[in-house]
């Protein structure tokens, strides 16, 4: 009989697939009250090394980390309309404390503009105090109807940045430095992504902005996915918490601000985006463990020369562990390294020690090779960065091939079935966006004709990208 798969195929079941992989490669499991999620370690060694890359690039921006509280009174959510319509299905309510009913009921931070614009309006006096760079790592809670391991939790683990400006033009101008500079610049660099970068229409924008700037995923089975906002919050907030500041010239002026966003659903988004029938492929740059290298016997040799090659490639400066748990078999370690989708096993056997060599497997491509010991520390970061542009240039053509050009509103249904449409926004407008939605498929950015982002909903020639999402 044929020997069943680890993994459900991805042809066969791709959300079953995806379950399958985050069991398996013990990303995550299921936590006691609906729509929460426990994550494994190996899950979170992923998630700190994509806080460590982004948290970099955030403070490059002269952008400083705070915290503010989980529980948020419930009548600052009746200070921007927009913003407490928007949130108001999603909202967990906290109304007993200590055995007492609260005089006021807390909320749950679903986000946090609304606390933080209250001390903004307090530290924020005079255009010295300007710009204002606020980031804070926490989680959130919004009430989930259809959970998903790390796509859609009713707990989530995020970024969100916060800050206030003197002017419009400056406001605008970081919100799109984050969008570019931060968050593609790491989801293609690191998470080797080929995101598409593009404005969100009316509809689909966050709930008190003016503007949504927002990158684009396309996933293994053709559907999108939002990876992470950038949005401009204009006066809205400055007006509800009369977050003011006296300008150079002597008058009371309102902040611009802006807030901007990335949660633990990059996780999601790797699995589903590299992902193989075999499990996890995890992008070099990314992997808290670039190399693994395994003792395939119990040799006391063999063990002594895995450990040794283990401190080899550390001193270079590569992320590797030993395996030598030889009580386990071989095999059943290598599914398990590959299923964690670990750049590169480096196999090491008595047959390797006669001849001087260690057995290489590739994870992304494919395929093993002999190689000379004494070499691997000089070669070995050479596959890392060719495996990690492999990565990105298989998301590229996924994404190339899958997108079709099309005209007509039924085109773009037909389109959105196994992949993304590209319509003219001129011929699509708000009532074809509505008509989209009846088949649910939406328009996931707006770009100029050039791929950039456009400066605004209605300019010429901006194209509407559409599918189906996540």
């Amino acid at each position: 009989m044929a020997k069943a798969p680890v993994l459900t195929p991805r042809a066969d079941d791709f959300p079953r697939w995806y379950q399958d992989l985050i069991n398996k490669a013990e990303l995550a499991d299921n936590g006691p009250v609906r729509g929460t999620m426990v994550i494994r370690p190996y899950g979170y060694g992923l998630w700190e090394r994509m806080q460590a890359e982004m948290d970099a690039r955030i403070k490059e921006t002269g952008t400083q980390n705070a915290y503010f509280p989980l529980l948020i009174p419930q009548s600052y959510f009746v200070r921007e309309a927009d913003h407490v319509e928007g949130f108001a299905p999603e909202l967990a309510v906290v109304t007993h404390g200590g055995g007492k009913e609260l005089e006021e009921p807390a909320v749950v931070r679903p986000t946090s503009e609304m606390i933080i614009n209250d001390y903004f309006a307090k530290w924020v006096q005079s255009y010295r105090d300007l710009p204002l760079l606020i980031n804070q790592w926490a989680n959130v809670v919004r009430w989930e109807l259809r959970p998903r391991l790390f796509l859609r939790t009713t707990e989530f683990l995020w970024q969100e940045g916060h800050t206030a400006h003197a002017t419009y033009e400056d406001a605008r101008d970081f919100a799109a430095h984050i969008h570019r500079q931060v968050y593609e610049d790491f989801m293609v660099n690191v998470l080797a992504m080929d995101v598409v970068p593009g404005r969100k229409t009316v509809k689909e924008r966050f709930a008190g902005a003016i503007n949504t700037l927002t990158l684009e995923g396309m996933m293994g089975d053709g559907k999108a996915l939002q990876m992470a906002t950038s949005h401009e919050l204009g006066q809205n907030f400055a007006k509800a918490f009369n977050t003011s500041y006296l300008s150079k010239e002597g008058r009371q002026e309102l902040v611009w601000q802006t807030s901007w966003g990335s949660t633990t659903r990059m996780i999601g988004a790797l699995v589903m985006t590299h992902g193989d029938d075999n499990g996890l492929r995890v992008p070099p740059r990314l992997a808290q463990i670039q190399v693994v290298v395994l003792a395939i016997k119990g040799d006391e040799a063999v063990l002594a020369k895995v450990r040794e090659i283990g401190e080899r490639l550390k001193a270079a400066g590569i992320r590797a562990q030993v395996d030598d748990r030889t009580d386990t078999p071989f095999g059943r370690r290598a599914v398990d390294w590959e299923l964690k989708g670990v750049p590169l096993r480096v196999e090491v056997g008595p047959r390797d020690l006669e001849s001087g060599t260690a057995m290489v497997a590739r994870r992304i491509p494919g395929g093993k090779e002999p190689v000379a010991v004494d070499a691997l520390a000089e070669l070995v970061p050479g596959f890392l960065e060719e495996d990690q542009a492999l990565l990105l240039r298989q998301s590229r053509e996924r994404r190339e091939s899958r997108t079709a050009e099309v005209s007509t509103i039924e085109e773009a249904v037909e389109a959105a079935a196994t992949g993304w449409a590209r319509i003219p926004w001129a011929d699509l407008g708000e009532e074809g966006e509505a008509r989209l939605a009846e088949h649910a498929v939406t328009v996931r950015c707006l770009v100029a004709e050039d791929g950039s982002v456009p400066d605004d909903d209605k300019a010429p020639g901006n194209v509407a990208i559409v599918a189906r999402a996540y």
